[in-house]
């Protein structure tokens, strides 16, 4: 599903577009449309793409 440059998006990110493309796409929307749509929900939601951080 991924065409761009997902490094940094934690996997529970990922899982999430998986998920929402996955809708869009029973949806009847093309794999373009529902790709996009998907990031820029979790986007939205989680403030862009983030590794986790680890405290020490």
């Amino acid at each position: 599903m991924p065409t761009g440059e997902k490094s940094a998006y934690t996997d529970k990110q990922k899982r999430k577009a998986k998920h929402i493309f996955e809708s869009e796409r029973e949806r009847g929307l093309s794999e373009e449309e529902a790709e996009s749509i998907a990031w820029a929900t979790v986007n939205k939601q989680d403030g862009g793409g983030k590794k986790k951080r680890h405290s020490h």
